[in-house]
């Protein structure tokens, strides 16, 4: 069996022309569109990270305002950063990378944020409102491109059997959400394992899709998924600067659609913060770009 590679720059390139196209009917009343970030410390994957978020916004028009808090500060510090952001009026959105040095509480931080302007849709009230299947809030970026990729592939997904493999609240928790949700390319069957659940395999093995949402190298394999299943690693770790998915590549052996180790899920996730992004000034405006997502 060939499985069909779900490659993830199709998906974002549609995503950014949306954003594009945004960007300049805002500019058009006379509005410019502006992303926050956050960074603590000098972690350099999430210094890689945020660097790759401004760039992005350089090259569709978007206003970045780039904040630095040296790892030697105060959780106070981090607490006015946020503050200032929320009350400066050019900024749209802002995030607070993550993860934060010992000695920093993201959660109290992420909680600081105004729920409007939190383009990483990672708020508990945004969260909240995701739980509900309420539209016109943020959602979170990873979730959302998977479920772009999916539509994007024509992989059928309602009332279909998922199985998403992680419980994290940046991504496997609100996928499972966000995939039940009563919305086209969602309304399915999600079941959601881990690894403290025994025979977790025997779950992915009944899937008509699964997703790797762990963080755990290669541990979705050909073995675990049913012929024909479509499988999405979502999680991803370093080993070295060799970037490493959930899935494994034989997977590609005996699935039907499989996103690649290197330009899957993760190229999505930039596109999507920026189209939160221009939603969120597109609110701020008036009527615009549906928040759905």
């Amino acid at each position: 069996m060939t499985a069909v590679i779900m490659a993830g720059a199709p998906v974002a390139d549609a995503a950014l022309a949306e954003v594009q196209a945004q960007v300049a009917r805002l500019a058009g009343q006379g509005r410019s569109v502006g992303l926050g970030t956050v960074l603590v410390g000098d972690d350099p994957a999430s210094a890689h990270y945020v660097a790759r978020k401004h760039e992005t916004c350089e090259r569709y028009g978007i206003r970045s305002v780039d904040v630095r808090i040296p790892a030697s500060a105060r959780q106070a510090d981090l607490l006015e950063a946020v503050d200032r952001l929320n009350a400066d009026p050019a900024v749209d959105g802002f995030l607070v990378q993550n993860p934060v040095p010992a000695g920093f509480d993201y959660t109290e931080a992420l909680a600081r944020v105004l729920p409007a302007k939190d383009v990483d849709g990672l708020h508990p009230v945004n969260l909240g409102y995701l739980a509900l299947g309420a539209q016109g809030h943020p959602r979170p970026c990873t979730p959302l491109g998977v479920v772009a990729m999916l539509r994007h592939y024509g992989v059928p997904v309602e009332g279909r059997s998922v199985v998403v493999v992680g419980r994290g609240p940046t991504l496997g928790r609100p996928l499972a959400l966000l995939l039940s949700l009563k919305e086209p390319g969602c309304n399915a069957a999600v079941t959601v394992v881990h690894t403290g659940v025994k025979d977790w395999q025997e779950h992915t093995r009944r899937a008509d899709i699964v997703i790797g949402a762990a963080g755990v190298p290669n541990m979705i394999t050909p073995d675990v998924v049913a012929p024909g299943a479509c499988v999405v690693g979502g999680g991803i770790t370093f080993e070295g600067r060799k970037l490493l998915s959930d899935v494994d590549e034989r997977c590609a052996e005996v699935a039907g659609w499989v996103t690649p180790r290197l330009g899957g899920v993760g190229v999505t996730t930039i596109a999507m913060l920026l189209l939160n992004t221009v939603k969120a000034a597109s609110a701020r405006t008036g009527p615009g770009l549906s928040l759905t997502g």
